[in-house]
């Protein structure tokens, strides 16, 4: 386990009602009604977590990118992260996720925006914490 040294930022968010329910962040800037996507019976009219994770975790990946790109003065025209997150069964019958990012690092070359995508993993919170634990793909695509 990584033991964490320095706090950063804590985020705070109220959840009430589960999949069928509300989050509101402590600050107010997320206030979002949760439904279960019609895929999985629901009416599909609201964010659901797989949809949060995929956001949150594109964002983070992405920044841990443009963190890697600054350090080695490798100027962009711009990243682009399609996120697909995924709920499905294991074995046992347990529920699992796992994540396939296409990704572009537009203005790169093709080999360099792939050893960037690599080092993120190391960097990037999201990617270490799911490392090991849940299928995690990553394309660079452009």
């Amino acid at each position: 386990m990584i033991k964490m040294e320095k706090k950063l930022y804590t985020a705070t968010v109220n959840v009430q009602g589960g999949r069928e329910g509300k989050a509101i962040s402590s600050d107010g800037n997320l206030n979002i009604d949760l439904r279960y996507p019609k895929e999985l019976g629901g009416p599909g009219t609201g964010t659901n977590p797989e949809q949060l994770f995929a956001a949150g975790f594109a964002a983070c990946f992405e920044g841990a990118m443009g963190t890697i790109l600054r350090k080695r003065n490798i100027k962009t025209e711009g990243i682009t992260i399609t996120s697909n997150v995924t709920l499905g069964k294991d074995a046992t019958d347990g529920y699992v996720l796992a994540i396939n990012m296409d990704i572009t690092i537009s203005g790169v070359e093709t080999n360099v925006a792939k050893q960037i995508v690599e080092e993120a993993h190391q960097v990037c919170p999201y990617a270490k914490a799911t490392h090991g634990n849940i299928e995690v793909v990553t394309n660079v695509v452009g």
